[in-house]
């Protein structure tokens, strides 16, 4: 059953991506979310599972000095395909409902 609970929570925070896209707050690609974190409009930093380590560490340590949430999730090609995009290794989203709502998926 938890194998099952953890895809839907996947599910749902892709979903809630893709909502975010359409309304216009997520910031993709690696200038953008770096854009975004440092002019402090960023209110949630995703970068993919399956992004390198050196990426990883530079949001990591950006979202840390910025006092920005950071998570590690999913994939490169899901999180593009839940935006409408190729592959994307970062993302920003700049609406806090929406950031607040991503992060109590991620964190069940």
């Amino acid at each position: 059953m938890s194998g099952l609970q953890n895809d839907l929570n996947k599910k749902k925070v892709y979903s809630l991506i893709g909502l975010c896209q359409k309304a216009g707050s997520v910031k993709a690609g690696e200038f953008q979310t770096e854009k975004y974190i440092k002019s402090g409009l960023a209110e949630l930093v995703i970068v993919a599972e399956d992004a390198s380590e050196n990426t990883k560490k530079k949001f990591k340590n950006s979202a840390e000095f910025y006092n920005v949430p950071f998570y590690e999730f999913g994939v490169k090609d899901d999180l593009g395909a839940a935006i409408g995009c190729e592959f994307r290794a970062s993302l920003a989203i700049t609406n806090k409902g929406l950031a607040d709502r991503i992060i109590s998926e991620i964190e069940k």
